[in-house]
């Protein structure tokens, strides 16, 4: 199991990576085209999810969660440290916090702006 200054870590890098995904103005040309693919057929399941996906920060922060912490724990050596559930809570934990700091900074005056 990781310790609290790692989980931390890890939340503040699912933080950055989502406001990166969702609403960072690099990803714009990213995100107009799969808008615009997804308009193309709007009745597609997949479309429709790659944009919800790239729109929400809590879809977005759950799967950047699992990514970093999974690089996190291969590139440390440790996944095999301990059993599979116990990263299955980790990952719940990295990516409560990761919300957290996304719902603190939108609800933070002036955001946005």
């Amino acid at each position: 199991m990781i310790n609290l200054l790692v989980l931390g870590v890890l939340a503040l890098a699912t933080y950055r990576a989502t406001q990166l995904v969702v609403h960072d103005t690099i990803g714009d040309p990213v995100r107009d085209y799969v808008i615009h693919w997804q308009q193309r057929r709007p009745d597609s399941a997949v479309r429709h999810a790659a944009v919800t996906l790239m729109s929400c920060v809590y879809c977005a922060g759950w799967w950047l969660a699992g990514l970093i912490l999974a690089v996190y724990l291969l590139a440390a050596g440790q996944w095999s440290a301990a059993p599979v559930l116990v990263h299955g809570l980790e990952w719940l934990a990295v990516a409560g916090g990761g919300v957290l700091l996304n719902r603190w900074d939108d609800s933070r005056s002036g955001a946005g702006a």
